[in-house]
């Protein structure tokens, strides 16, 4: 059975190109143009609700508890706003996630899945494995091609990230988001650095495969 996700955004267009994308991923859609609106048609019904902050009426963080009251699913909030501070005041209220806009898609589906996966009632493996790659984060162990990987927290962090989602690209404001956690010292240099150290670890234990690649002004993925 296909997820439903919940779209509380007052814009027309983006609210139907939101629609649009996530039906041709294989979502079931609910539009609602208000708060208000979102409060009323959010039931057992939805899995995930996707929630712009400026909305008339109600203000998206001043529903955020409403709708985890009246059924506790992931709230991924959409917002242009750029304050670190607002966004830590969101996750206090209850949200889960966060994207700023204008976003990419791919960005945008791997939140979503990520989110869904997360939110199952089946608890997630600690285990990871692409090619010859095997990460345990139970254990904080990487192996490639049987041979330990010597990797640093954040590169062990940014290679399960990716690890995660083999089919999708990883935008550079998800990188940071889930592997630095918001921190102030992540830039484009420090995520450079990261890829390049990796590269060079999984080359060392696998020389004949190339496992990273470079998605030019958007971000990273694993190489099919």
């Amino acid at each position: 059975m296909n997820k439903t996700i919940l779209i509380i955004e007052d814009d027309p267009d983006i609210n139907n190109m939101l629609s649009t994308l996530l039906k041709r991923n294989g979502y079931d859609t609910v539009s609602a143009f208000s708060g208000t609106e979102g409060l009323l048609v959010h039931g057992s019904n939805i899995d995930l609700i996707l929630l712009d902050l400026m909305l008339p009426g109600k203000n998206g963080d001043e529903i955020i508890k409403e709708l985890k009251a009246a059924k506790n699913v992931p709230v991924i909030v959409m917002s242009a706003i750029h304050d670190i501070s607002k966004k830590v005041d969101l996750f206090v209220l209850g949200a889960d996630d966060y994207i700023t806009k204008p976003f990419h898609n791919d960005e945008l589906l791997a939140r979503i899945a990520v989110r869904l996966r997360s939110s199952n009632s089946e608890p997630a493996s600690d285990k990871l494995s692409y090619k010859n790659i095997e990460l345990d984060r139970s254990s904080f162990t990487a192996l490639c091609c049987g041979k330990d990987m010597e990797l640093s927290k954040h590169e062990f962090e940014l290679l399960a990230l990716l690890m995660k989602n083999p089919s999708r690209t990883c935008t550079k404001s998800m990188i940071y988001d889930t592997v630095w956690d918001y921190e102030n010292s992540a830039d484009d240099n420090t995520l450079n650095v990261h890829i390049s150290k990796l590269r060079k670890k999984l080359k060392e234990c696998d020389p004949d495969c190339d496992y990273i690649e470079t998605v030019w002004g958007v971000g990273y993925r694993m190489k099919k």
